[in-house]
């Protein structure tokens, strides 16, 4: 059946679909970015899984490095799936991320350990990992794509600030799930198969947001008028400014997001606080995010998003390191919860803004494509690499406040292209057309 007819959305049913689209989004998002940062959060037991070893580093080390394998294939998601939801439309491809995302969190759930089939534990946990940053890649463009084009005008902020609150909700998720597996289970349980737990759990959302990503609205305004190439082709020649300056800004809110969601890692190898409090880091980290999101992308909309993703960033350079001194010196439950919340919501406050600012410097065309392409080149190269270089660092220096120095090196560079970035500051466009869901 041919697809019908692009028309305006009716203005009474503006905000029931508007609530739906977000609603579906978020769950999606909130699932995928959930499975991935499940590992990060258990990346101790899984190196015990997979990377046995008599020195406790090397191990963690190996884990961290397969958690950043996940991310070589995020620019190939980018750049395959962005374009093909520039060309196809939002939704299929927003169903494509999230079945995918399942495929590779099965994988996690099902793999044997080292101990059980040997070498081929690890290389199946790597095509796991592969398979869940393909997807991942691909999903930031279409599913922040679809916030801002549901969004009226005055409102895109708020409504792309969700992209954000969605990873502080699958954050706070996995802090939560953690929390609760450390305080049930000893270490030898959650080093046998508690660390599978979370990825299991995971899974039971699938067949909602497969239901619900399929109920989407398109808001893509002429899908199939174009081929990827086309796309990539168009993006290449008119907005090649706007991607480098994209990927620099993006830069600092990965780092930011990958410290913070490290803390619960740095409290148990490096503070040497029990996993039951040390997961108390991860909790904060997403509770946080989650609210600091929302109420940055207000703040972007009433006071304009150059203002607020710069001051809270350069706030962030001011106090992160003084943050982790106070931590090294009182090495408590609260001082942890503090610092990491304080970091978070300085973070997040300027990350809704940055991350609207750049959606918004593309067009409808090319939206989808760019914002995953950036995200997808700037998240491999940083994301990835963050906590591995984190902990190498003090593994090396022994300076244990090396994550806040590599926080306030990123922030400067990023700084820069946050005052160069075609932001807001233009007239907001009207809004976009959309399809009906049948």
């Amino acid at each position: 059946m041919p697809a019908e007819p692009l028309r305006q959305v009716p203005a009474h049913t503006e905000q029931r679909l508007d609530a739906r689209a977000v609603a579906a989004t978020v769950a999606g998002n909130a699932l995928e970015f959930y499975d991935f940062l499940t590992y990060a959060t258990f990346a101790v037991y899984i190196g015990h899984a997979f990377f046995p070893s008599g020195n406790a580093l090397a191990s963690l080390l190996l884990a961290l490095a397969t958690f950043g394998v996940g991310f070589v294939t995020r620019p190939l998601g980018g750049l395959l799936i962005g374009a093909y939801a520039d060309r196809s439309g939002r939704r299929p491809a927003l169903t494509l991320t999230i079945s995918l995302m399942t495929v590779g969190t099965l994988g996690l759930v099902a793999i044997p350990s080292y101990a059980s089939i040997g070498v081929a534990a690890p290389i199946m946990l790597i095509i796991a990992r592969l398979v869940q940053g393909l997807a991942l890649g691909g999903e930031v463009g279409p599913s922040t794509a679809v916030l801002l084009e549901c969004a009226p005008a005055h409102r895109r902020g708020a409504f792309v600030a969700w992209q954000n609150a969605s990873q502080g909700i699958a954050v706070l998720a996995a802090g939560l799930v953690g929390l609760g597996l450390s305080s049930m289970l000893d270490k030898t349980q959650l080093a046998s198969w508690g660390w599978r737990v979370p990825f299991a759990l995971g899974l039971l959302i699938v067949p909602v947001g497969l239901y619900i990503r399929r109920r989407l609205p398109e808001t893509l305004e002429t899908p199939g008028t174009r081929g990827s190439t086309a796309v990539l082709g168009l993006l290449w020649r008119e907005h090649r400014r706007a991607l480098a300056l994209a990927i620099l800004v993006i830069m600092c809110l990965t780092v930011s997001t990958y410290v913070d969601g490290y803390m619960t890692t740095y409290a148990l190898t490096t503070l040497g606080m029990p996993a039951a409090k040390a997961m108390l880091a991860t909790v904060a980290t997403g509770a946080v995010m989650a609210g600091a999101a929302v109420w940055g992308g207000h703040l972007s909309d009433r006071f304009g998003r150059r203002a607020v993703m710069v001051l809270p960033r350069v706030a962030l350079v001011i106090v992160i390191v003084p943050a982790f001194m106070l931590l090294l010196s009182r090495t408590t439950p609260m001082v942890l919860v503090c610092v990491t919340a304080l970091l978070t919501l300085l973070g997040t406050v300027s990350a809704a803004s940055a991350l609207t600012a750049v959606a918004e410097a593309f067009p409808n065309q090319v939206r989808s494509s760019g914002l995953a392409i950036t995200y997808a080149l700037s998240v491999s190269a940083f994301g990835g690499s963050t906590q591995f270089v984190v902990a190498w660092l003090i593994g090396v220096t022994g300076n244990r406040a090396s994550p806040a120095y590599y926080v306030v090196l990123v922030s400067i560079f990023s700084l820069w292209a946050m005052f160069r970035l075609p932001t807001a500051a233009r007239a907001p466009q009207p809004g976009p057309l959309a399809r009906a869901t049948p």
